[in-house]
């Protein structure tokens, strides 16, 4: 199966169905409705039928290709660990942003070979806009109708143009670890600017070049971050670990992530900072 744009395509078109499922929930007068999930997430009917578009729009797409979706049973570990290529599925990230009717969410699908997000999309249903990225061939943005490639940007030259260098952070989670991680980066890189978002838009401001780190230094799931990784990296950035090894997926029964750092420019010593 080959990667490429026609693919492509037809993921943001997929996407873009589950968005309008979404909206018809969040445009709704009454207030709404929340379920609490085991692990004590929230999940409403737009994660639901947002879900009941993607799965079998996926099923159709690649044939034997296995769907990891959050609002699907988690096949046992005996089952996935012998998943060479798969779907990973959030079909509404960020519900509680959704809830607060904020517009910052999500739909977010990825392609997962060998634990690599190599195919992505990002889509935000309220703004209408989407970021998708192919490993190795790009990364893009489309707003209005139009196309425009993305990448990620350069540390030396915000600072050789006297620009702040900006972080982008969690509005509810990790805060205070971030803050001091800020002070680090601020001691070594002078001014140093915020920005607080919901949902994977975070990972995609890296990858646009609108920010030059996002320190995740709370739990997420592999479905959280898989789709917005592949644009980040598609579009010359990484996502890494405490220890500076590239997040991979499907590695290990539990499907939580480790903290992790997003950043725009791997050719900046971030490690000394990190």
């Amino acid at each position: 199966m080959a990667l490429n744009k026609a693919l492509l395509n037809e993921l943001i078109e997929l996407s873009q169905q589950a968005g309008e499922a979404i909206l018809k929930v969040y445009h709704q007068v009454e207030e709404i409705e929340i379920t609490t999930k085991a692990d004590d997430s929230p999940v409403t009917a737009a994660d639901l039928a947002a879900h009941a578009i993607i799965e079998p729009g996926l099923a159709s797409l690649l044939d034997g290709v296995p769907i990891l979706s959050e609002e699907s049973t988690l096949p046992a570990w005996d089952v996935r660990r012998n998943w060479q290529r798969y779907w990973i599925v959030d079909p509404l990230d960020g519900t509680k942003e959704f809830i607060k009717r904020s517009g910052e969410f999500t739909v977010n699908i990825a392609l997962i070979d060998n634990g690599v997000p190599v195919l992505g999309v990002v889509y935000v249903p309220v703004s209408g806009v989407t970021y998708a990225g192919i490993a190795g061939q790009g990364a893009w943005k489309y707003e209005d109708g139009i196309e425009t490639a993305i990448q990620t940007r350069s540390v030396a030259a915000r600072k050789s143009s006297g620009l702040p260098i900006e972080v982008v952070a969690s509005r509810n989670h990790g805060a205070e670890e971030v803050n001091a991680l800020m002070d680090r980066v601020g001691a070594e890189l002078g001014e140093v600017a915020t920005k607080n978002m919901g949902s994977s838009l975070k990972l995609c401001l890296v990858a646009e070049g609108e920010a030059d780190l996002y320190p995740r230094l709370a739990l997420t799931s592999e479905w959280d971050t898989a789709a917005a990784q592949a644009v980040v990296e598609a579009a010359g950035g990484k996502v890494i670990d405490a220890d500076f090894n590239i997040l991979r997926y499907n590695s290990k029964e539990n499907i939580l992530n480790p903290f992790f750092h997003v950043i725009g420019d791997p050719s900046f010593d971030w490690e000394r900072l990190l």
